[in-house]
């Protein structure tokens, strides 16, 4: 077989591991959408859909009225729900979901509100050279937090143990 030949059937298989990972991860959406519209069904709660791909992950979204009891305080009826979610994702198709849950917007405004908090502790460590230490974070917050201290060049790591794990920002 020639390098020609070669490199277009790599090209198809890499395409055709993508499209099957796309669909995948639209699988995943739907099978999560059915359970949480027959969880709202059932909690009687009026609330919309909405369904994407972000990046490696399917990401679902609740929006509507009055839902803020299904983000709890400090969105730990969330996390629980997300849980939930993946568990039932998980029993329909056999493989372990990464799944992102969002209801009214909480995840999307509390990761805004983290890169500000990112932003100010890599600002901190600049100039003072000490490590920052920040309050307790869920892994989902944590995560944001490192992205925003890798972007800025800098290093960070999780110390603790749940729910007290904590993202400490390193100086360069």
């Amino acid at each position: 077989m020639s390098d020609g030949m070669q490199n277009e059937s790599a090209e198809k298989s890499t395409a055709s591991g993508a499209d099957e990972r796309l669909k995948a991860l639209e699988a995943e959406s739907d099978i999560a959408a059915d359970y949480l519209e027959e969880l709202l069904d059932i909690a009687d709660l009026d609330g919309d859909i909405d369904m994407d791909i972000d990046g490696d992950r399917a990401a679902v979204s609740i929006v509507g009225a009055d839902l803020s009891n299904l983000v709890g305080e400090n969105g730990k009826v969330l996390e629980a729900l997300q849980e939930l979610t993946r568990l039932a994702v998980y029993r329909e198709t056999g493989e372990r979901s990464r799944l992102m849950l969002d209801v009214s917007n909480y995840r999307a405004n509390r990761k805004a509100e983290l890169e500000k908090v990112g932003k100010k502790a890599v600002e901190d460590v600049q100039e003072t050279g000490q490590p920052v230490r920040l309050d307790p974070m869920t892994p989902f917050e944590r995560k944001v937090v490192h992205d925003v201290v890798a972007a800025a060049g800098l290093t960070s790591e999780s110390e603790g143990e749940e729910p007290r794990r904590r993202v400490v920002v390193q100086p360069a």
